[in-house]
Formats: C-alpha cells, sequence, structure tokens
C-alpha cells in the first residue's frame, strides 16, 4: 500500500473510531430518549418548594404553577425533587429559606436513598448550586435551599461504582448536575434507562458531580419543550419561575 493511501485509511478509521464514541457516549442524548434543561442560577430564580401558604403539601407540578400563579409569577421549569416519605415529607435534609425544615439522613439502610454516597443539591444565598456527597455537606448558614436524596450519579467525574454497564434495572429517572460553568442541568429520561447509562449522560456533559432525584415518579414540566406534565404525587419540586409581563 502506498504511504498516501495509508494515510488516508488511517484519517479515514479516525473519522470512524470519533463518530462510534461519540455515538456511543451520546446515545440518550436524543429529544426522544431525555428531556434536559440548563439554569443559570445568577439570572434565573430557581426555588424548592413544598407546602403552600396555608402548610398543605403542594404534591403536584399543578398545584406548584396555580401556587406560583397567584403570586403573579409565570414557571417555566418544574420537576419532582429530592425523595420522601408516605406523608410527602422530604427524606433526609430539605432547606427552604434558610430555614431547615427536615435534618440531614447519614444512617444505613435499603433502597436508592441509602445506595452511598447518597448526596445534597444545594444553592448558597449567592445563588451558587452545589452537588456534593452527603459527607461532605456543610451548612455555614449561607446554604438557602437544599435537597438531600440519592444516590449520587457521578463523584468527581467518575461513575458511581455500584452502576455497572448492561444493568437491566430499568426505569424513568430524574436527576441534577453541575456544568463546567457552573449551570445547573436538570435531566429526565423520556424512557425507561439504566443508572449507568443515566450517569453516562450527566458524565458526558462534563458534570462533575450529579444526583439521583426519583424514578417512576418522575415528573417534569417545560413548556419550551412542549412537555408539560402537571401531576405527580410527591414532596419537594424545583420550579424556575419568572415574573408575569
Amino acid at each position: 500500500m502506498k504511504h498516501k493511501e495509508k494515510i488516508r485509511v488511517v484519517i479515514l478509521l479516525s473519522i470512524l473510531t470519533a463518530g462510534l464514541i461519540a455515538f456511543t457516549t451520546n446515545k440518550y442524548s436524543s429529544d426522544d430518549q431525555i428531556l434536559s434543561y440548563i439554569v443559570d442560577t445568577k439570572t434565573q430564580d430557581l426555588q424548592l418548594y413544598w407546602k403552600n401558604d396555608s402548610g398543605q403539601t403542594l404534591k403536584s407540578i399543578l398545584n406548584l404553577k396555580n401556587f406560583v400563579e397567584s403570586k403573579n409569577l409565570t414557571l417555566t421549569f418544574a420537576m419532582n425533587g429530592g425523595m420522601f416519605n408516605r406523608d410527602f415529607s422530604p427524606q433526609g435534609l430539605f432547606i427552604q429559606n434558610k430555614q431547615t425544615l427536615a435534618v440531614l439522613d447519614t444512617a444505613d439502610g435499603s433502597g436508592n436513598f441509602y445506595l452511598k454516597p447518597n448526596g445534597i443539591f444545594y444553592l448558597t444565598t449567592d445563588n451558587v448550586p452545589f452537588v456534593c456527597n452527603t459527607t461532605d455537606f456543610k451548612n455555614n448558614g449561607e446554604v438557602k435551599y437544599a435537597t438531600q436524596s440519592g444516590p449520587m450519579l457521578v463523584i468527581d467525574g467518575k461513575i458511581h461504582s455500584a452502576f455497572k454497564e448492561g444493568s437491566k434495572n430499568l426505569h424513568i429517572r430524574n436527576g441534577v448536575g453541575i456544568l463546567p460553568d457552573n449551570k445547573v442541568v436538570f435531566v429526565m429520561s423520556k424512557t425507561e434507562i439504566s443508572f449507568y447509562d443515566f450517569a453516562k449522560y450527566f458524565q458526558s456533559l462534563g458534570c462533575k458531580n450529579a444526583l439521583y432525584l426519583d424514578g417512576f415518579v418522575s415528573r417534569t414540566y417545560l413548556p419550551d419543550k412542549k412537555w408539560m406534565q402537571t401531576d405527580g404525587n410527591f414532596g419537594v419540586i424545583i420550579g424556575v419561575t419568572k415574573k408575569k409581563n
């Protein structure tokens, strides 16, 4: 084979290999399989909700939508937050407007929440978002919102060691990660997906840390992408609002 032909073959193989890697990395990135929404917490109003002003648990995205609209706000995005108990109280830590309404859970147990390490998604009073291991969380009085859940999906750039490629444990899943530019990405699978592939998606976005929020109960409201699930029956809800024109 001539030298020029060898070069052409090498280039072609490189292109094919790169394409295969890109396909493998982003096989869940198409709009029919993954729904994602990026929030800039410096310019957008992201809050965690649980109860209305009368002390009633909101439970559904529709109830949240009606609640914020009563305050002359428009709901632009919503997703169920951390896991919850039978009475719809938050499982593990929940901080709202700097008030700790549910305490940190560091116990051992069964189920996804206790698949260690689990973690915290929180927002500081300076609107800086974080996802961290539960054991690394410190409340210095500057935490405005926080919700605990588990397991962690991505830890310091690595997929949780308990997740196995090719796993048949498939469910609808939703989670949250911090992007390299320090924006927040919320993700929900539209189809059933394994923990490994779900974590792999966050990793492919460059998230150093990402946290699983919940599974088959997951709901997302995102009118901009014509995805408007307003039902639900859960505890903490994550919402982004803007003032009505």
